[in-house]
């Protein structure tokens, strides 16, 4: 008899506890999730978000060819408090990492295509930007097949996204805002390489996509940016495209790929002669769908840009030799072009001309 009056004391206390507890985790669970703000912004971003000029950043110059010092594709457009992300190729975060980039003030991803050297830290943009601070689902703009690509990367990086919430708390991993969402546009693209679509108005910003010829890459598409009278266009990657070129009609600046043939054939001879067919093969397929710095100079002349700015050099690793601009000065006066890297920063304050150089990161030797 005292054995069970034992049993039946014990298990009205656990009851009792277990009561307590469910009060308890209902309360929590009700209770208002105390949200930590972002960093705040170091001086140099300071002036990048001042809202005093349209501004590019090149966090990627390099192409799928490796270089320790580069990025693949990335370029970076601020227009007063938001930040636009012009494809996500691999280790372009790590470079915006090192500018301390705050995160939390990306609104929106801009693919061109979907090669890999174009996409492949968009995982990593999810995650880096939710840790941040975003406060919203990231959109992720692109052609017909961007759905796929989106849904890709947050089917991979869900796992991620709710182990963080484990260990962080919901004060810094909100897990209903951290997935990408897809913004596709060009119903109208035929793939006519003339076609043109405004994408994106958000006050006094207008994104325009327009085709380009990266055939057989189809779709692939270049963006303007126009925001209080200054404008940026990015080429993405092309051979000379008319529509390019109708596309960056007077605007301040044009982001343009390059490709230099004269490197890329002595290397696709090493590669035959070493023995390498593949690679050889390779070699002489890629120039036929890229865009050489004198044609490109070409383009910028033909619509009357302040400044070209090569970027996307392939192959990288030899954009300080002669060779690789060779041709260039004759198209193009020097203080009118320049070639990009990693960390290059472009003014061009409202109610101005002016365009004006800087660096977040310094230029390679």
């Amino acid at each position: 008899m005292k054995r069970h009056h034992t049993l039946l004391i014990a298990a009205f206390l656990a009851a009792l506890a277990a009561t307590a507890c469910a009060s308890q985790a209902v309360e929590h669970a009700m209770a208002p999730v105390a949200v930590l703000p972002p960093a705040p912004l170091n001086p140099a971003m300071t002036e990048v978000f001042d809202g005093k000029a349209l501004r590019i950043i090149l966090c990627g110059t390099s192409s799928p060819l490796p270089d320790p010092n580069r990025a693949k594709a990335c370029t970076i457009v601020v227009a007063g408090a938001n930040a636009y992300v012009v494809d996500t190729g691999p280790e372009s975060w790590e470079q915006l990492a090192r500018m301390q980039f705050p995160g939390s003030r990306i609104a929106g991803v801009f693919l061109t295509h979907y090669h890999s050297d174009h996409i492949g830290d968009l995982g990593e943009f999810r995650m880096q930007t939710m840790v941040a601070g975003r406060s919203e689902m990231l959109p992720v703009y692109g052609a017909h097949g961007v759905k796929a690509i989106v849904d890709g990367f947050n089917t991979a990086y869900e796992e991620d996204a709710r182990l963080r919430l484990a260990h962080h708390g919901a004060g810094v991993v909100n897990v209903k805002t951290s997935p990408l969402i897809a913004r596709e546009f060009g119903a109208g693209f035929k793939g006519e390489l003339t076609a043109e679509e405004v994408i994106l108005r958000d006050g006094d910003l207008k994104v325009t996509a327009f085709e380009v010829d990266h055939d057989p890459i189809r779709p692939a598409v270049g963006y303007r940016f126009d925001w209080k009278g200054r404008s940026v266009v990015l080429s993405g990657d092309t051979a000379v495209s008319a529509n390019l070129a109708e596309n960056a009609k007077a605007a301040d600046v044009l982001v343009s790929e390059s490709l230099s043939p004269a490197m890329i054939s002595l290397v696709q001879k090493q590669m035959a002669g070493g023995g390498n067919p593949r690679i050889a093969k390779i070699m002489g397929d890629i120039p036929d769908y890229h865009v050489s710095p004198v044609d490109a100079a070409k383009m910028a002349n033909e619509a009357g840009v302040k400044l070209l700015v090569y970027t996307h050099h392939i192959p990288s690793i030899q954009v300080s030799n002669p060779m690789y601009f060779a041709g260039v000065a004759a198209v193009r006066p020097a203080d009118q072009w320049v070639a990009g890297w990693d960390g290059l920063r472009v003014d061009l304050p409202i109610g101005t001309n002016e365009v004006k150089q800087g660096e977040l990161l310094p230029k390679p030797n």
